[in-house]
C-alpha cells in the first residue's frame, strides 16, 4: 500500500483527491503552480452537474457526487452552494427516442429523468421558442454549484488531517527510482510513494514530464455573461439546445452564455473570443428570445480550458507503465462535478490496490490501445 501521496494540482478534483487521500489516513503534499488554489479550470467552470449521460458510470458519479455536494456543510463545515435548478437538454424528433431510452437507464440507477413532449416543454419553460423541436429531457436533480467553496473546502479538511498543501510550486520533472517518485519543482524536490495527476487541462504535459502518455489536451470555452434581468422569472435551468450546442443558465439575475468551438485547435489561449460571440448569439437568439431585452456584461465575461480526450470519458486509475503513478484527469468539462466521486476512486486504487466503489475499466488510461472504445456521447 501506498501511504506518501503526492497529488498535482489543487482544483477541485486534486482537493478531492487530497481530502479522501488524508481521510484514510494517507500521507498527502499537494503541488500547485498557482499563487492559490481553483485558479485553473475550477474556477472558471459553468458549474454544472447533471445525471444526463450515456455513460452508466457517469451517472453513478454524478448521483455520488450530488449526494456529497447536498451534505458538504454537514460533512465538511462549508456550504458548496448546491443548488438543484436542473438541466434542460432542447431535443429534435430524430434525438428524442434515443433520450427516452437513455433516460430509461439513468432511472434505472436512481436518477431523476423526464423526457417532456413539446406541449410539457413549452407549459413548463413559455419563455423558449421551440419551433423544429419535439420535446425535451429534464433532470431536477441536476443543478449547479460554487466550486471554488467546494475546492477550499476540501482542502481545508485535509491539511486538518495532516495534508501538506504547496502554491507556487512548479513540477519541473518527474523520475520514479528505487521504488519512490522524485519530483523536482520550482521549490526543491518532493518525494512519494505515488503521484496523482489532477493537472486539468495540463494532465497530458505533466505526463510527458513523467515520459508516460496521457492522452489529455486542452481547449478553449468562452462563457459569455449579459447584464442583469431582474423582471424574469429567475432561476431557470442550465438549457442546452442539443440542435445548435448553445446552452444558456441563470446566474443570480444573469444569464451565462457558452457554445463549444469544434473547430478550434487545442491550446492554452485564455483570452475571451469576441468574434465567437456574434455566432453564440446568433444560435442563441432565436431559441433563447428573452436574452435580445439584455445586453452583454463584457467584463464579466471569462474563458477557460476543458481537459478533453478522445472520448470524452475521463482518465482514471494507476497507469500500467506508470508504477505509482495515477490519473484524475481528462473530464472533458465535467470535472466539477465529479469531484467527490473521483476523490473516492483514487483513494481505493491508491490505499486498497484498486478502485471497487466504480467500475472505472473503460476510463483507465489503456483503453485506448483498444479498438471499439465506449464513449460520452451527451457532451456540452
Amino acid at each position: 500500500m501506498f501511504v506518501k501521496v503526492v497529488v498535482i494540482g489543487a482544483g477541485i478534483v486534486g482537493a478531492s483527491c487530497a481530502y479522501h487521500l488524508a481521510e484514510r489516513g494517507a500521507e498527502v503534499t499537494v503541488l500547485e503552480r498557482a499563487n492559490q488554489p481553483a485558479t485553473g479550470a475550477t474556477g472558471k467552470s459553468a458549474a454544472g452537474l447533471r445525471h444526463q449521460f450515456t455513460h452508466p458510470q457517469n451517472v453513478k458519479m454524478s448521483s455520488h457526487s450530488a449526494a456529497a455536494y447536498r451534505n458538504f456543510e454537514r460533512n465538511l463545515g462549508v456550504s458548496a452552494g448546491f443548488k438543484e435548478v436542473g438541466y434542460l437538454f432542447l431535443l429534435s424528433a430524430e434525438m428524442l427516442p434515443r433520450w427516452q431510452q437513455q433516460a430509461e437507464m439513468q432511472r434505472d440507477l436512481g436518477a431523476a429523468v423526464e423526457t417532456l413532449d413539446l406541449g410539457a416543454t413549452q407549459a413548463k419553460y413559455p419563455y423558449l421558442n421551440l419551433e423544429g423541436l419535439a420535446g425535451s429531457s429534464f433532470g431536477p436533480q441536476d443543478g449547479v454549484l460554487d466550486p471554488h467553496s467546494v475546492t477550499l473546502g476540501y482542502l481545508a479538511a485535509a491539511k486538518h488531517l495532516g495534508a501538506k498543501v504547496s502554491l507556487s510550486t512548479e513540477v519541473l520533472g518527474l523520475a520514479r527510482e528505487r521504488g519512490l517518485w522524485h519530483i523536482q519543482t520550482s521549490q526543491g524536490k518532493v518525494q512519494g510513494d505515488a503521484v496523482v495527476n489532477a493537472a486539468g487541462a495540463f494532465a497530458g504535459q505533466l505526463g510527458r514530464l513523467a515520459s508516460l502518455d496521457v492522452p489529455v489536451k486542452p481547449y478553449r470555452r468562452n462563457v459569455y455573461v449579459s447584464a442583469p434581468l431582474p423582471d424574469f422569472p429567475h432561476p431557470t435551468p442550465l438549457m442546452i439546445d442539443m440542435t445548435t450546442g448553445v446552452y444558456v443558465r441563470s446566474e443570480g439575475m444573469r444569464f451565462l452564455i457558452g457554445l463549444s468551438n469544434e473547430d478550434e485547435l487545442p491550446g492554452d489561449n485564455q483570452a475571451v473570443d469576441w468574434v465567437w460571440l456574434e455566432h453564440t448569439l446568433e444560435l442563441a437568439l432565436p431559441r433563447f428570445p428573452f436574452l435580445e431585452r439584455v445586453g452583454l456584461d463584457q467584463k464579466a465575461c471569462w474563458a477557460g480550458l476543458y481537459a478533453i480526450t478522445p472520448d470524452h470519458l475521463p482518465i482514471l486509475g494507476e497507469m500500467i507503465e506508470g508504477d505509482g503513478f495515477y490519473n484524475a484527469c481528462g473530464f472533458s468539462g465535467h470535472g466539477v462535478q465529479h469531484a467527490p466521486a473521483t476523490g473516492l476512486i483514487l483513494s481505493e486504487e491508491i490505499l486498497d490496490g484498486q478502485a471497487h466503489s466504480f467500475d472505472i475499466t473503460d476510463f483507465r488510461a489503456e483503453r485506448f490501445e483498444r479498438t471499439g472504445l465506449s464513449k460520452e456521447s451527451n457532451i456540452v
